[in-house]
């Protein structure tokens, strides 16, 4: 069993949809997806934060090879780190919006503490 979901994607189209939703929530700090895209993008945010805490060069360059936006990284490294210098993880929260009218798939938001 593998330590990530599949989402019934392949691989590249999966890695691409997660990087795009991490760069959309640093971007606009709160967006509506699916419970389970959610979980997974919640992962991956949360340790370009802790890499962004780090504040160092290579951390910097590690963050740009994930996030497609370099405006995104330039707010992750100086709003968004700085205020979490405190905190030990736990960056992120999903809260249950119901089911989606279309499909009934669980929506959630996915947003920055």
């Amino acid at each position: 069993m593998p330590g990530y979901r599949k989402l019934r994607r392949a691989t590249s189209h999966r890695k691409a949809m997660l990087r795009n939703l991490v760069t959309d929530l640093f971007r606009d700090e709160r967006i509506t997806t699916t419970d389970t895209r959610a979980k997974e993008a919640k992962r991956e945010a949360e340790k370009m934060i802790t890499l962004a805490k780090r504040g160092d060069l290579h951390a910097r360059r590690q963050a740009m090879a994930y996030i497609y936006d370099e405006a995104v990284v330039a707010k992750l490294f100086d709003e968004i780190a700085p205020k979490y210098s405190d905190r030990n993880g736990g960056y992120t929260r999903i809260l249950k919006l119901g089911p989606r009218r279309g499909d009934s798939a669980e929506e959630v938001f996915l947003e920055l503490i």
